[in-house]
């Protein structure tokens, strides 16, 4: 089956393509969107343009369209997106990153039906802590560029997203309800190496943003490189 991939660059999607992969799916495309609202219910926001250089590591081709980020009404944008890949791809499904949140899965279940596509979340309703450790043991690696969660400080900005990392993350889940897979928007990660790279993101300037009680890292800077 030829599917398009809704892809961030965070780990979710990420994981959900490697996951779609090993399934059998043909990805044919990734499907990016940029979201001008920083605020968006359904697009990553942080280093999105790292994306292009992320489907070159893959090898996969990308669409990737820009979009006001209004709430529904980006909805409107996305299905124009994936139509696009229809006609372009012949694709039959469309694979997305959707862990617990309802309202993404529901609105491309929705626009999936309208178009004649499949919907495919292969991370659904996966125990979080198994997941983010199945995704460190299939070696993928990843860093956070995003924090806005109780217990998260400034340190956390462009940390390795490891093991020791990890054993943090329960203990803020323990203390505060953090969701331990990020599904809330407490964190957001870039994707820069693993199994379907065939090369990997090497970031060569960044810098950190904070305000108040939340922050991102901002790749200003990324190559290709070697693995």
């Amino acid at each position: 089956m030829k599917v398009a991939a809704l892809y961030s660059g965070g780990k979710d999607s990420t994981f959900s393509l490697y996951r779609a992969i090993e399934q059998g799916r043909d990805v044919v495309v990734l499907i990016s969107m940029k979201s001008k609202n920083q605020s968006s219910y359904m697009f990553h926001i942080p280093n999105i343009d790292l994306v292009k250089l992320q489907a070159k590591a893959f090898g996969i081709p990308l669409i990737f369209k820009q979009t006001e980020g209004i709430k529904e009404k980006e909805l409107v944008d996305l299905k124009a997106a994936i139509s696009e890949a229809k006609r372009k791809y012949q694709i039959e499904g469309v694979v997305s990153g959707a862990v617990a949140s309802e309202y993404q899965r529901y609105r491309i279940e929705t626009i999936c039906a309208d178009l004649g596509l499949r919907s495919i979340c292969p991370l659904w309703h996966l125990d979080p802590e198994k997941y983010i450790s199945e995704f460190l043991k299939e070696g993928f690696e990843a860093i956070f560029t995003g924090v806005a969660a109780h217990g998260m400080t400034p340190d956390w900005l462009g940390r390795k997203y490891d093991a020791q990392a990890i054993e943090e993350l329960k203990l803020l889940h323990q203390k505060f309800g953090l969701h331990l897979s990020g599904e809330g928007g407490e964190y957001e990660t870039i994707v820069v190496d693993g199994p379907i790279f065939k090369k990997k993101i090497i970031i060569e300037n960044a810098e950190t943003q904070w305000r108040g009680d939340s922050g991102f890292y901002i790749v200003k800077k990324a190559k290709l490189g070697k693995k």
